[in-house]
């Protein structure tokens, strides 16, 4: 059917004030302000809709960790599920999500954040998958489908090179065109290439426009080279700069027309924009609205008790046992049936899914750590003391068989940054703010401080270092969990644990899948997405204030290996209660692709999930390239003493470099590596093929 033909029949009569009308929001700010400043209290209007012509708006609704409506599921954050490496649950969890979008009156979902984590300070490091760009753009078109399987119409966001957070309404960001296409694109091509349909447009400047009005990006890239026909609509509030955004690219301003509306008609109506660029914006968003809306719907109807419904609640826990990260263990894990658990730390008892801005889920309930480890069945007695009283702590330790640190953050230590006098998040002076945004912040909760933000410290609180050294110097084997978005620095106290784990923000049934974890219900199996490093100046430069930064192509593991860094945990890495044993390598080159098989074997005694991962080296004769970059991964279920053959697809054009001199993708002649193994470092099974 040709949706665009039917769109562009359908707008032949519309007026220009309507056209427009259709480019943005409508209605948020009373909304919200009669909503007392909660966001996500209802569906918001965020751009289409001509009421004579009977065509709909669009309702969005944010959610990168569940829908940011009601009472909805609150799965693990983005970068917990990106451990878990498991694109077939991630799909599930994206149906699940697009079931309780529908349930609860939205059509346009927020939920596919994938922009890269290129310093672990970054605030929003939940919000997407980890450091490395084939990773991103299979977990988030993953995420993508399944959102769309139910005909809510998904957004990649945010478009492009946004990997900052308190400086991201201002901050340019400078970098070549290698980097750009090579590092900060290659993600979204790919989710849009599979068919997530539309695109939310970051804060920040590239190359000293912002992204909301960059027609290089808008229009150059996505829609020339790329050939995307969806929509593009702005970031809230402070997306859109100037009328000429419209014919950079830029196709719905969100959630008001603050900046285009009259404006917008006025530049068209004095000749300084065409009115082509308005008929062309409608059109593709009408296009896609009727391609979703004229779907058949997999379910006959969607009632509200979908909305945290059991079958949702289950996958949630899955997604919190699948994405616990086991970093050291020197056998103290798996506990014992009836040990005596010492639980110590704040954070053990408090509901903590991470941060409180456009991506927070208000869940029906939540298991806490405390509560997850009391009502498991194993759980002998349960005592608790936390860093206000190590003394205290050290007693209780001394006493029980174990003793579980739980450490980290919570969303007043890192996040989307909300300043404590504005409840949108957005900077300026409250007199340069709409009025009904400053009657919602008259109406909403007091708010003393800032919260989120990007981090100062890559380390844990000093009250919570000095926790853990209390507890081991009660000569108790000691288990710390970390709480937190991205990597966590560790030097400064790993010598005291036994065991240390990564749970990241688990959602609403992470108690639960924790104390799973712990008794050895199952074992965990989850492998980091980023690189945790040993010094802190392994990392790129980081500068949350900055004005202007240049991004490099140089980050995550592929950083470490060109300057020759040893991690303290490499990108990949995860240990398990089994064992794995990899072999038989085999390589089969196609046209366009090349296939890879590997025999896995389950060695030890309990069965586990072992996630694959396979690695290209290039051949060295273009700089710069990775030593190696990953280019596969599957996740393998594995009883004990099982070998199954995993396959692997890679595809040839993923293997290419961007050529500058000819703006064009080449393919690098000579020797390739495959390397595969269940790390990006250690022990490699690896093959060589020619190009």
């Amino acid at each position: 059917m040709d949706f665009e033909a039917e769109a562009d029949e359908m707008l032949n009569t519309a007026t220009l004030t309507e056209k427009v009308g259709m480019m943005s929001g409508n209605g948020f700010f009373k909304a919200y302000a009669e909503d007392g400043g909660l966001w996500g209290a209802r569906p918001y209007r965020a751009g289409s809709g001509i009421e004579r012509l009977g065509i709909p708006p669009l309702f969005f609704t944010d959610g990168p960790r569940g829908v940011a409506r009601g009472q909805s599921t609150c799965f693990p954050c983005t970068m917990a599920r990106g451990a878990s490496f498991d694109v077939d649950l991630e799909h599930r969890i994206g149906e699940a999500m697009g079931r309780e979008i529908r349930a609860q009156g939205c059509t346009l979902s927020g939920a596919v954040c994938i922009n890269l984590l290129r310093h672990p300070a970054w605030g929003r490091a939940q919000e997407t998958y980890g450091e490395d760009q084939f990773h991103l753009g299979a977990m988030g078109t993953a995420l993508g489908l399944g959102i769309q399987t139910h005909n809510v119409i998904a957004t990649v966001k945010h478009f492009a090179a946004n990997s900052m957070e308190n400086a991201r309404f201002f901050v340019d960001v400078r970098l070549d065109e290698r980097t750009l296409h090579e590092v900060y694109l290659p993600h979204f091509k790919m989710c849009l290439d599979a068919g997530v349909a539309s695109v939310m447009s970051s804060y920040n400047k590239v190359n000293g426009e912002y992204c909301g009005q960059n027609r290089h990006l808008l229009t150059d890239i996505l829609r020339g080279e790329w050939g995307f026909k969806g929509f593009v609509h702005s970031d809230w509030v402070k997306g859109v700069y100037e009328p000429y955004g419209a014919a950079a690219g830029l196709d719905i301003e969100n959630p008001e027309p603050l900046r285009w509306g009259d404006r917008l008609i006025a530049a068209v109506e004095g000749g300084l924009i065409e009115p082509y660029v308005v008929d062309t914006a409608c059109r593709r968003i009408l296009a896609t609205q009727l391609r979703f809306s004229r779907a058949e719907d997999p379910l006959p109807e969607y009632p509200l008790d979908l909305v945290a419904c059991p079958a949702h609640i289950a996958l949630a826990r899955e997604a919190a046992e699948k994405s616990a990260v086991l970093l050291e263990n020197d056998g103290v894990l798996p506990l014992t049936s009836g040990s005596n658990v010492a639980l110590l730390g704040k954070l053990a008892a408090i509901e903590n899914t991470g941060d409180n801005g456009s991506s927070r889920v208000r869940a029906p309930h939540i298991i806490s750590i405390l509560a997850g480890i009391k009502g498991h069945p194993s759980t002998g007695t349960i005592t608790t003391a936390d860093e206000d009283d190590l003394s205290t702590a050290t007693a209780v330790a001394a006493a029980a068989d174990v003793a579980v640190v739980v450490v980290g953050y919570t969303a007043e230590d890192e996040g989307e940054f909300i300043p404590g006098d504005i409840t949108l998040g957005q900077a300026g002076s409250e007199a340069s703010l709409p009025p009904e945004i400053v009657a919602a912040r008259e109406n909403a909760p007091p708010r003393p401080k800032s919260i989120g933000g990007d981090r100062l410290n890559l380390g844990l609180p000093e009250s919570q270092i000095a926790l853990i050294n209390a507890a081991a110097a009660s000569g108790t084997p000691v288990i710390v969990v970390i709480v937190a978005g991205s990597a966590v620095m560790v030097e400064a106290w790993r010598v005291n644990a036994n065991a240390i784990m990564q749970t990241f923000y688990a959602g609403m049934q992470g108690g639960a899948a924790l104390a799973r974890l712990l008794f050895g219900d199952i074992s965990p199996s989850g492998k980091l997405p980023f690189t945790v490093a040993q010094n802190a100046s392994d990392y790129p430069h980081f500068d949350r204030d900055a004005l202007s930064i240049e991004y490099q192509y140089w980050h995550g593991y592929a950083k470490f290996e060109q300057d020759q860094l040893i991690p303290r945990y490499a990108f990949g890495h995860g240990l398990s209660y089994a064992s794995f044993e990899y072999r038989a390598l085999k390589i089969t080159r196609a046209s366009d692709a090349i296939h890879v098989s590997v025999a896995v074997c389950n060695s030890g005694s309990i069965g586990a999930d072992e996630i694959v991962q396979c690695y290209v080296g290039f051949p060295g004769s273009i700089t710069p390239r990775p030593k190696k970059s990953l280019k596969a991964f599957a996740r393998v279920r594995l009883e004990p003493g099982e070998t199954k053959i995993v396959y692997m697809t890679i595809n040839i054009a993923d293997l290419q470099y961007r050529d500058p001199a000819t703006h064009q993708w080449q393919l690098e002649a000579g020797q390739h590596k495959i390397l595969v193994g269940g790390s990006s470092t250690g022990s490699h099974l690896m093959r060589e093929f020619a190009l």
